[in-house]
Parts: structure tokens; C-alpha cells; sequence
């Protein structure tokens, strides 16, 4: 299995109104795209952090294999998704891992 987890903020100067609808939009975009790749598990984007926290977004997402994570990175509602979010979005760090499920 392989994690991937990408974490965002959001662009300087959008108000907290604009924040909560990009959100909302980057779900909408995102997380219906499990159902198009062969080996998604699960994908998810939360905006609910804990006022510890240093970033305003998350995408989790779970892969059965490496190949199935490529195949949603390349895949075109990805890439489309992709569009918006880096234009409501800055500082974009992620991490894949593999892990062994239990």
C-alpha cells in the first residue's frame, strides 16, 4: 500500500469566505476521483485542523500499489484538479510512503 499526503495553504488574501469555498471545491474536485483509478483505496481532503496545526489543507489518499498513484497523478481529472488548486494554494509539501496494511 502507499500513502500520499500532500498539505497546502491557502494564497495570501483570500478572505475566510474564499478559504471555505476553495475548500469545499477542492474536495468536489478531488476526492470523486477514487472512482476513476484502478488501485484508490481512499482519498480524502480535510480543512478541519486543530488551531496546532500550520497548514490550512490536506489531501490523504491511500494507493494499493505505486502504479495506482501514478495513474491518479497523471490521470486527466487530476491534472484539471490540479489547475485550481495551485491557483488558491502556496507552500505545497507532500510525503508518499509505502506502508504494509493490517
Amino acid at each position: 500500500m502507499v500513502k500520499h499526503i500532500v498539505l497546502w495553504n491557502f494564497a495570501e488574501g483570500l478572505s475566510g469566505e474564499e478559504k471555505r469555498q476553495a475548500g469545499e471545491k477542492m474536495k468536489a474536485l478531488l476526492e470523486p476521483i477514487k472512482a476513476l483509478v484502478p488501485g484508490a483505496v481512499e482519498i480524502q481532503v480535510i480543512r478541519n485542523q486543530l488551531s496546532s496545526s500550520n497548514c490550512d489543507i490536506a489531501l490523504t489518499s491511500t494507493f494499493e500499489t505505486l502504479d495506482a498513484l501514478m495513474t491518479y497523478q497523471n490521470h486527466p481529472a487530476h491534472v484539471e484538479a490540479g489547475k485550481y488548486v495551485r491557483s488558491v494554494t502556496c507552500n505545497r509539501t507532500c510525503m508518499d510512503y509505502e506502508f504494509t496494511s493490517k
